[in-house]
């Protein structure tokens, strides 16, 4: 099997060759010869003309950079907006990243110098240095990555941040239903550090939450005739000093070891890394007493929740767990550029397939696997995603605890729930990314459709001697 990156490379050089095809034939026609024809072609190659001869085919993700052997450069982000492409010009400088904040540390520049690259743009340098943008293919309706803002850019960018509070702090009501709403004996925490923005907001919230609450107290104490005569002052002020004194309790109740990421080890070895990269600080919960809450960035494989967090969280004998996520079930491979493209790696996937297992409903996989492999060689634009109904029979309170079931480790007893953002709460918080494949299966393109029915077909042959 090619390579996509294979594959696009002989699609540009081909272009590139009949575009100077076009350019040789121009200065024969002018009466050039030899090396003035080679001159000429160098000085009048036309990248967009290029793109826009390949481009239209591509389907996908992407920000792509070149440069030809004469010197022209050019990027072009795709169509949809999927991937984030940022730019800054000077009189002396063209730079272009992923990642806003790069170029402001690295320019030492504010986030108003920079520029967002738009959807279906190019920007193209010649060899004087000259900058152009043009418009290489049509706009498309916005997919703009949510997990970019969840979990894979900079938390340091002016709006990730933000946004990224602004999940946490969407989690609190669900939080509080998992707690019983013991807000006085509940500890919060993070783990890892890509979810401390959002850890930061999951605080506000509550600290925002127990405000309004202090402010009823206050304001019932006030109106209370007990506390109207002089020689209950004392009294009254020692109980509004104990309505003011309720707190947040936030604690570091784990620490990383060792600065991997368990999310893009391979294989066998991620297990491995996860049972020993974390530790916790013994003390910081009541026994038996408190709630822990832990929030996470995203819980896709639950390798690291079962194999380490898991366990190590129970050695400080919490009343109960909950893990919470500050993005939805992620549900769907993506083929964006992102590895995550085997469905039976996610948690939320294998508790779907144990809950038809379950209630006897196993039929519907076939069926599924049936019409998917009915339009195997349809064009991509007649495809229809038809894996989303495989989650279809069940809530996601139903998913979670199946999750949890699926993740507990042997000798671990503590009441544990599991919290997911919600994609209503996730669109809220971040209003420009709306793309969400990962977690509706709404795949921008038609090739993602397509994809995601092949995965699912693998899976199935994969299993055939169980399922099919």
């Amino acid at each position: 099997m090619l390579s996509d990156t294979y594959l696009l490379l002989e699609q540009l050089g081909h272009r590139l060759d009949r575009e100077a095809e076009r350019n040789f034939a121009a200065a024969e026609a002018q009466g050039l010869a030899d090396l003035e024809i080679t001159e000429y072609i160098e000085r009048h190659i036309d990248v967009a003309n290029i793109l826009r001869e390949s481009a239209p085919v591509w389907d996908g993700g992407y920000v792509v950079c070149g440069i030809t052997g004469s010197g022209e450069t050019f990027v072009l982000r795709d169509p949809w907006g999927i991937r984030p492409a940022f730019y800054y010009k000077s009189d002396e400088v063209f730079a272009l990243a992923s990642e806003r904040p790069v170029l402001q540390t690295t320019f030492g520049i504010e986030a108003e110098d920079v520029v967002e690259l738009q959807p279906g743009q190019a920007i193209m340098t010649n060899r004087e240095g000259e900058m152009r943008i043009e418009q290489i293919l049509p706009a498309q309706k916005l997919a703009a990555c949510s997990f970019e803002r969840v979990y894979f850019s900079r938390g340091s960018d002016l709006d990730i941040y933000q946004e990224r509070k602004a999940m946490g702090r969407r989690l609190v009501p669900s939080i509080l239903k998992a707690i019983n709403y013991e807000v006085d004996d509940t500890v919060f925490s993070y783990i890892p550090n890509t979810a401390e923005a959002a850890y930061y907001g999951l605080c506000q919230g509550f600290e925002e939450y127990l405000n309004q609450q202090k402010t009823q107290e206050i304001t019932a104490l006030l109106k209370d005739p007990a506390y109207n005569s002089e020689a209950s002052k004392t009294a009254l002020e020692n109980r509004i000093a104990t309505v003011l004194s309720r707190h947040i309790r936030a604690e570091k109740v784990a620490w990383k070891d060792i600065k991997m990421r368990t999310f893009i080890a391979e294989g066998n070895s991620r297990n491995d890394l996860a049972a020993h990269v974390y530790d916790i600080t013994y003390g910081s919960v009541k026994p038996k007493v408190d709630n822990l809450v832990v929030i996470d960035d995203s819980i896709v494989r639950g390798t690291t929740l079962r194999e380490s967090i898991l366990r190590i969280l129970d050695r400080l004998h919490p009343k109960r767990i909950v893990i919470v996520s500050s993005s939805p079930q992620v549900r769907y491979p993506d083929y964006y550029g992102i590895d995550m493209a085997n469905m039976n790696e996610f948690i939320a996937f294998r508790a779907a397939i144990a809950l038809h297992e379950e209630r006897g409903t196993m039929s519907l996989l076939t069926d599924i696997y049936r019409r998917c492999k009915a339009q195997e060689d349809f064009p991509k634009e007649e495809v229809v995603n038809y894996v989303r109904e495989l989650y279809a029979p069940f809530s996601e309170s139903e998913i979670n605890e199946k999750m949890i079931e699926l993740l507990r480790p042997a000798g671990v007893n503590t009441e544990i729930h599991m919290v997911y953002l919600s994609i209503e709460d996730l669109h809220k918080a971040c209003p420009n990314s709306p793309g969400d494949w990962y977690f509706s299966g709404y795949y921008p393109t038609p090739g993602g459709n397509k994809c995601v029915n092949a995965a699912f077909i693998r899976y199935m042959e994969s299993h055939q001697d169980k399922l099919l």
